[in-house]
């Protein structure tokens, strides 16, 4: 049994994109649901399934040139069981300049950190990615 789900979820993208493949199933929560489409609308993957029938989700990662270089370099989880990261509306990081993506969980769901600054609501910081 896994207890934390999203840094499992997080393992396994990384460990698949330094593997180069094109598929990896993930176990299906309601937080890695909303992960998986946040990195789609993103651009981060291509696409993802669900499979009901397994209960998981099959995600098509994207990979960049002739040398299949991975779009997502960094997967990093700041949030974790023993340790909770918590933040305000007006402390909200920017994760690379920019460049990348933080993902948290609000009150109202689970958003980026640009989403969430222009809602000016604060929550708990689960990943960045880049």
């Amino acid at each position: 049994m896994i207890n934390d789900t999203v840094s499992d979820m997080l393992t396994r993208i990384r460990n698949a994109n330094n593997s180069k493949h094109h598929l990896v199933q993930i176990p299906a929560t309601k937080m890695t649901r909303n992960i998986t489409a946040i990195l789609k609308e993103e651009g981060f993957v291509e696409d993802f399934e669900s499979l009901d029938s397994e209960n998981s989700i099959l995600i098509s990662l994207k990979y960049a040139g002739k040398k299949r270089q991975p779009v997502i370099t960094t997967l990093k989880r700041v949030s974790k069981p023993g340790i909770r990261v918590y933040t305000g509306a007006k402390n909200i990081p920017t994760v690379l300049g920019n460049l990348g993506i933080a993902i948290i969980s609000t009150s109202q769901g689970v958003m980026t950190d640009a989403k969430a600054r222009q809602l000016k609501i604060g929550g708990e910081i689960l990943c960045y990615i880049w």
